[in-house]
């Protein structure tokens, strides 16, 4: 008992809403709000326990993409005007509701307003995290750490993902599909209370301004307009991570398809989301032994579209595994990549703005296939999944980057 008692100062120094604690609290913010115990069961979820048909699936993912178009900027003024920690805190309130809605009755249009639930949360996050910390610094005369702090956000959101998905897959395996999304309300309850002991910090120089859609999309379209260069930089970006995507949704039907039990399924996650931090952590060497970076990209093009058609003629284990975890790997770390190459084409006092316009339009294009994706792949999934490697082949050599895209 005493030494409990003396634990609990010390544990309360670090929970106590100073500057400094709001670094790793933030830092745990990320970890526990990631920690999505439904990813690794997510097709399962929806159609055995939801009832739900691919078509009807991808119309939900459909209208999540659509709902976070809307909401981006209306709640980016949350966190300017009421603060970055009430943003964060009603982020994690949100996706709690999301998930109890989501948990309360297998109906397609209890999933529609869990959507939306989700969407206004991960758009409540996006950006606020980012911004309490970047003023957090500033105020504490440490601005210089911005970019070792914002990497290591970036790691513990990918430890959040990778523990979440290991855990999602057990907990499926013994408590059924529901029990996932439902217990998803502890990691981010205690995100939300970790939130709640936040120290707003006094707003730095990085406060956005709200800007109408319209005229985001217009100054974006005609900077394209005007930039041959980042024209073809952005459609290759888009036209590749539309088609990856969707390797996200295919891969647990191509697990169940090659008989792998619901319990490995998160391993598999795990397996898809380290192997991009492996190939992202090595990037320089990579593209030095594959002799250019045009050719790694096309390489890192092209291998997704080859796993696509791969999982389409062949359910045997290995080939599966090989397959989904080359797709994820080469495939989803690819808009990583483009934006460095991008931001060389960008002036700064236009970067936000183009950015933004790229961001929506890769949303739209993922919004618009998505249904498409779902109806081919009810039809018949082997016949999905060679249309999406043949499209995919198709968009990496058509969209194929130069070296003079990467330099000038």
């Amino acid at each position: 008992m005493r030494g409990i008692a003396i634990a609990m100062p010390s544990m309360w120094r670090y929970l106590r809403p100073t500057l400094e604690n709001n670094l790793w609290k933030m830092a745990a913010i990320r970890l526990f709000y990631w920690m999505h115990f439904f990813a690794s069961v997510l097709v399962p979820f929806f159609r055995d326990w939801g009832g739900l048909s691919y078509t009807a699936i991808f119309l939900l993912n459909a209208w999540f993409m659509f709902c976070s178009f809307l909401f981006e900027i209306p709640t980016g003024t949350v966190a300017d005007r009421f603060g970055r920690k009430t943003s964060l805190v009603l982020g994690c309130l949100v996706v709690m509701a999301g998930a109890l809605v989501y948990a309360s009755t297998p109906y397609f249009w209890v999933f529609v307003c869990g959507e939306v639930l989700f969407a206004l949360s991960f758009t409540l996050m996006s950006g606020a995290d980012e911004a309490l910390v970047y003023d957090t610094l500033t105020q504490l005369g440490r601005a210089e750490e911005a970019p070792r702090r914002y990497a290591r956000l970036e790691s513990f959101k990918l430890a959040g993902i990778v523990s979440g998905a290991l855990c999602g897959s057990v907990i499926a395996a013994h408590l059924g599909l529901r029990a996932p999304m439902l217990l998803q309300t502890l990691p981010c309850g205690l995100a939300g209370l970790l939130a709640l002991t936040l120290r707003e910090p006094r707003a730095g120089d990085g406060k956005r301004e709200p800007r109408p859609y319209v005229q985001l999309l217009r100054s974006g379209v005609t900077y394209f307009r005007t930039h041959p260069v980042l024209r073809v930089l952005a459609l290759d970006m888009i036209g590749s991570a539309t088609m990856v995507w969707l390797i996200i949704w295919v891969y647990q039907p191509q697990l169940e398809r090659a008989g792998i039990d619901i319990a490995y399924y998160g391993a598999v996650h795990a397996a898809m989301c380290l192997g991009q931090i492996a190939l992202l952590s090595n990037i320089e060497r990579v593209e030095a032994v594959i002799g250019s970076r045009p050719r790694y990209l096309l390489i890192s093009a092209l291998l997704p579209g080859c796993a696509y058609l791969a999982l389409g003629w062949t359910t045997h284990v290995v080939p599966v595994l090989l397959a989904i975890v080359v797709a994820a790997t080469f495939g989803l770390s690819r808009p990583v990549l483009f934006l460095s190459y991008m931001n060389k084409h960008i002036p700064s006092e236009q970067r936000a703005t183009v950015l933004s316009t790229i961001s929506m339009l890769r949303t739209l294009a993922a919004a618009l296939i998505n249904p498409i994706s779902g109806w081919l792949l009810d039809w018949s999934m082997p016949t999905a999944l060679t249309i999406f490697g043949l499209t995919a082949l198709a968009v990496a050599v058509i969209t194929r980057v130069e070296e003079q895209h990467l330099t000038n």
